[in-house]
């Protein structure tokens, strides 16, 4: 992360995608691709995905992991070149309790991301808990940059216990700052975004380091790579803000008062690979994805269950997996996690359910029912190669790479593979 920093401020646009997923066809897809590549992957779960009680995943930091590093080990990813990453590190699921509570439950989430061996770190401490006064809502910014560094003193305590044992695990580098929306993406459509102001990222790196070094935490501000702006890049359940290069021209000339410091840019997805490239080239060297990338499994997943049809529908004896169904069963079951993210009609939200760029269905995949269904839709069309005029169909691009040589014709490679036309994308930005 440090020499991505070197090379930015040397003039050369060099960025790093950051994979924000805990589904296994995403992970391995991005593990396989780094082999492809050559490069490494960074992968970050966020405070409501993973933490001491598990999140929504069910997984505490250790467990998460040892779940990235099994996959790794699968694959054959080198582990040396794979970054564990912590996004929004704070007391974000706990915002709704008093601030004594929210902070002791923040620090036992960064200390735990640490000592599972988590070395780059976004603290968030935006959020106003439960008696925080707040003007209009917002929080005072000394007051989310004590908090900070609060965190950051707490996860260089961990560190240090862990590097008692073991002698080889790296600093951690740390993000702060935040970006306009909540994590998950927007609630509502929007038009434009609020770029962030010359003058706020200023403020919120001088409050940030003044913190820091109260605190003494002098060789902790060293490691402090990045900020979280908002470069107006976001997208909701039917919109794309897409990158406007002048419209951020404020915001990343202001970068070059900060010479050891890049931007984090937050919810990147479905920027197109030219605005990606000129992300990174404007300072934006970190790039984070994770919604468009379950976008793309999701197609993969609903065209091969086209194609299931198409072959077996007629069969009286198939048992078919009927994932569309399934899906949208598991999500009428338990609203919880697209409900507030989908407005309109009822024909309006049915069809994002499915298709929204929000891709609420990323958290229905884990349900036992979904789960199944993906297992009978892979055994169904495993059992003898998929005729290639319904991949044609369905799956051009991978149709062209089969075709070419450079694709089984597998489910499990072609949903991957889907997949891996995101990544791409951002490969073709980051390594210039």
């Amino acid at each position: 992360m440090k020499e991505i920093v070197k090379l930015q401020k040397a003039g050369v646009p060099k960025g790093i995608c950051s994979i924000c997923s805990a589904n296994s066809f995403v992970l391995e897809a991005a593990l396989e691709h780094g082999l492809e590549t050559g490069g490494y992957v960074l992968i970050e779960a966020t405070c409501n995905q993973v933490n001491q009680f598990g999140g929504y995943t069910g997984m505490k930091p250790a467990d998460f992991q040892k779940f990235v590093l099994d996959l790794a080990d699968r694959i054959g990813f080198p582990r040396e070149r794979l970054v564990l990453g912590g996004d929004h590190l704070g007391p974000n699921p706990w915002k709704n309790e008093a601030a004594e509570s929210a902070m002791a439950k923040s620090t036992e989430l960064i200390r735990e991301y640490v000592l599972a061996g988590f070395s780059k770190l976004h603290i968030d401490c935006s959020m106003a808990l439960g008696d925080d006064a707040t003007n209009h809502g917002a929080l005072d910014p000394r007051t989310i940059a004590e908090r900070t560094a609060k965190l950051c003193q707490v996860a260089e305590e961990a560190y240090h216990e862990l590097a008692r044992s073991n002698p080889e695990a790296a600093p951690p580098v740390y993000v702060i700052g935040t970006e306009v929306p909540i994590p998950g993406g927007m609630q509502e459509e929007e038009d434009t975004l609020q770029v962030t102001r010359p003058e706020d990222l200023r403020e919120t790196v001088r409050l940030s380091k003044d913190a820091f070094l109260r605190r003494n935490l002098h060789d902790a501000w060293e490691r402090v790579v990045a900020v979280v702006v908002q470069p107006g890049v976001e997208f909701g359940s039917s919109t794309i803000c897409e990158y406007d290069r002048e419209k951020a021209a404020a915001l990343t000339a202001a970068l070059a008062e900060l010479p050891t410091l890049v931007f984090e840019g937050h919810s990147t997805d479905y920027q197109t690979r030219d605005a990606l490239k000129r992300l990174v080239e404007d300072g934006v060297a970190i790039l984070k994805v994770g919604p468009a990338l379950t976008f793309a499994l999701r197609e993969g997943l609903l065209a091969l269950s086209f194609i299931e049809k198409e072959l077996l529908g007629n069969d009286s004896e198939a048992k078919l997996s009927n994932l569309m169904e399934r899906l949208d069963e598991a999500m009428l079951s338990n609203p919880a996690h697209w409900k507030n993210y989908y407005q309109g009609t009822e024909a309006e939200v049915a069809l994002a359910r499915k298709y929204s760029f929000s891709d609420r269905c990323r958290y229905y995949w884990t349900v036992s029912e979904v789960r199944e269904a993906v297992e009978t839709l892979i055994k169904n069309l495993s059992a003898r190669p998929i005729p290639l005029a319904l991949i044609s169909q369905y799956l051009p691009v991978q149709y062209r790479r089969i075709r070419a040589g450079m694709l089984a014709n597998r489910p499990e490679a072609l949903i991957k593979d889907k997949i891996k036309e995101v990544l791409k994308d951002y490969e073709f930005a980051v390594n210039p």
